[in-house]
């Protein structure tokens, strides 16, 4: 299911079910790193544009957006939440998994409905609901395209995040997907989701091997980096580059039609707002919530790009 899909089926199970519910005052808690990068900034829009929604339509919940510049941060912020706010959930994606074990768990202890997002607790007997794009996937989905365009001797390079499991599941899929069909990887170096990072690490492959027939970038910061290097070489018509995540710039190229970024891969921000919906759902619908909500990371191509674009999001 797309997330605008479980978007509107949530807000119409709440909507439905809101006269037969609690009329006591609802406070949930969005505890989520600040806007450092361009993926992170994505988060905090659509996690505001869920606020406002989810607050015009229900007028006893308080959606309390904080935002935290690191761990230590965040895990003050939550103990404000608790003690400050006195909220009844708290919907997370830990800026860090390990330092945020122990706030979340006192927001647990305290009565909170706990949504954790992306970044999984190391403790998952914590969390009510859990809320993730599919990293596997999306090594999965990247790995079938590239065998669609490319097959024996061709040549490709990858650029990876930074070494975090997320990574790690994101790679492992890709090379499992590629094993067997003759496409060769000439080397993978880590690009730490950034876009000058991105651009640095392009700029060796691309003095290194004269012949590079695509790119994984895994990332769409990352992606932007290697498109800058690519053009600056005159390298465009070499090869194609697919990234991930679903940056409205990347997406409005595809449905434009850029051959140098044909297609990317989902890995969407918004889920922070399926995940406050989930929420709200455990206190205004009848049918039960907990476990996990999986989204799936489905290839982007021109026929959909447009359901995927949000072109006020920053990212």
């Amino acid at each position: 299911m797309s997330i605008k899909a479980l978007t509107l089926a949530l807000a119409a199970t709440t909507a439905l079910a809101l006269p037969a519910f609690a009329q006591d005052q609802i406070k949930i808690g969005v505890s989520i790193p600040a806007a450092t990068h361009g993926w992170a900034g994505g988060l905090n829009w659509h996690a505001g544009e869920a606020e406002k929604r989810i607050e015009a339509l229900h007028s006893n919940i308080d959606v309390i957006i904080v935002t935290a510049d690191s761990p230590a941060d965040q895990a003050g912020d939550i103990e404000d939440l608790i003690s400050v706010q006195q909220i009844d959930a708290l919907v997370v994606l830990p800026f860090e998994s390990e330092p945020l074990v122990e706030p979340v768990r006192q927001a647990k202890a305290a009565g909170a409905f706990i949504t954790v997002v992306d970044r999984g607790l190391p403790d998952s007997t914590i969390q009510d609901v859990y809320v993730a794009g599919n990293n596997t996937e999306l090594g999965a989905v990247s790995a079938e395209y590239f065998k669609t365009r490319l097959g024996e001797g061709d040549n490709i390079v990858i650029l990876r995040g930074i070494p975090t499991v997320i990574d790690t599941e994101r790679f492992d899929a890709f090379m499992a997907g590629i094993e067997g069909s003759g496409i060769n990887v000439l080397d993978n170096q880590f690009a730490n989701w950034n876009r000058d990072d991105g651009f640095e690490v392009m700029q060796d492959f691309l003095s290194r091997f004269p012949d590079i027939d695509g790119v994984w970038a895994q990332d769409d910061d990352i992606a932007m980096g290697v498109v800058e290097a690519v053009r600056q070489a005159g390298r465009e018509g070499e090869m194609f580059i697919v990234g991930g995540a679903g940056m409205k710039d990347v997406i409005k190229g595809i449905m434009d039609g850029d051959e140098l970024i044909p297609v990317d891969v989902l890995y969407p921000p918004a889920m922070i707002a399926t995940a406050i919906d989930v929420t709200v759902a455990n206190f205004t619908s009848n049918g039960p919530v907990q476990g996990e909500y999986i989204l799936g990371a489905p290839l982007v191509t021109k026929d959909n790009a447009a359901q995927f674009y949000f072109p006020d999001s920053p990212f």
